[in-house]
């Protein structure tokens, strides 16, 4: 159990290295500290730290840096979230306010958005799927065999891809096939759509195509694409000005992490219990050692009943918590209204 004093010391301690990256001395705390003590004083202090593993030294310096220990119970415990300041805030609405035609381009910008305020890299993951129900589905022919598979959601979701046909498939069987799609399955949810193209919509597509399996691959492609959880990365390249690791094999297997959703998803998760701003630290991220430097500060937007998305900032275990915790908080707050007026426009009237 820390004493009053050791707080303030530790609190001042992960203040000023996470400012600049020095190691913390005690003559440097003698200045910080909102008490008077000597700098024999606070030396004991941080030898009592240093032993209860809050702290540690760096190579031969007698300053102090913070352990991971020491960044749990500074957020758990001594951490005072900044209040976002007049022109962040204004950043944020200005960045939001811009014409978006689908809910992708604003999840999108966002990602790019908090990357920019908190030069670190930034995860958006758009509004959940579960309760979204397909619309409509079409195929446009481009010609040359050519043609466009549409596929549209009630949430304003449209997906497209472009496939090329074989040369002997009747066309007027796919236009059949095509209104089999939409009479049987638009009104359910997508998870719903899923399962019947597992079981009985292919014996209901082999009843108009000898051959239904390339139908059914792009109907499946275009339908996973819209039902799928979709992360989207702004500042990719700033894990460069951070990372401690700059060996090619390191930076390949984070880079790896930042590529793959199921990853993503594996460790960007809100599950703070009151929705609120999340913080994991090092090993606390996952089970492998590549994130093992970082800190992971993540938080739930809710925007209403069109679901919940998240927003997830990695950074150095050395960030300042109390701003960028402050950032992701008023983000998100912004995100969600942003998302809400969005809805209300395009699909509420």
């Amino acid at each position: 159990m820390l004493t009053q004093r050791q707080k303030q010391i530790l609190q001042a301690i992960v203040r000023q290295y996470t400012a600049t990256g020095q190691p913390v001395g005690s003559k440097v705390l003698a200045d910080k500290l909102p008490i008077k003590v000597s700098s024999a004083t606070i030396r004991n202090e941080m030898a009592v730290l240093e032993r209860e593993g809050f702290v540690k030294k760096e190579h031969s310096s007698s300053g102090r840096v913070p352990s991971k220990q020491g960044y749990r119970y500074y957020v758990d415990h001594l951490l005072d979230p900044a209040a976002v300041t007049d022109s962040d805030l204004m950043v944020i609405q200005n960045s939001l306010g811009a014409d978006f035609h689908k809910i992708d381009e604003i999840v999108s910008h966002s990602a790019d958005i908090l990357s920019a305020l908190t030069s670190y890299t930034a995860f958006t993951l758009k509004p959940e799927q579960k309760d979204v129900h397909l619309s409509g589905f079409r195929l446009v022919p481009l010609g040359n065999q050519k043609v466009i598979a549409i596929l549209v959601t009630d949430s304003g979701e449209v997906e497209s891809q472009s496939f090329t046909l074989p040369k002997n498939l009747d066309t007027q069987a796919l236009e059949a096939v095509v209104r089999l799609i939409n009479d049987q399955l638009v009104g359910l949810p997508l998870v719903t759509v899923v399962k019947h193209l597992q079981t009985d919509i292919p014996l209901k597509v082999s009843q108009y195509l000898h051959s239904p399996d390339g139908f059914l691959q792009i109907f499946d492609s275009v339908l996973g694409r819209a039902a799928r959880e979709k992360y989207f990365v702004g500042g990719r390249l700033n894990i460069l000005g951070y990372s401690d690791r700059q060996n090619p094999q390191a930076l390949r297997a984070l880079y790896g992490l930042l590529d793959q959703s199921d990853n993503l998803s594996s460790i960007i998760d809100a599950d703070s219990p009151n929705d609120g701003v999340n913080v994991k630290i090092g090993s606390e991220i996952a089970d492998n050692q590549v994130l093992n430097d970082y800190s992971l500060i993540t938080a739930t937007y809710d925007v209403n009943q069109y679901g919940k998305g998240i927003i997830a900032v990695l950074g150095p275990t050395r960030m300042p918590y109390s701003r960028t915790i402050g950032l992701v908080d008023a983000f998100r707050r912004e995100l969600a209204k942003r998302l809400l007026d969005y809805y209300h426009n395009y699909y509420d009237l």
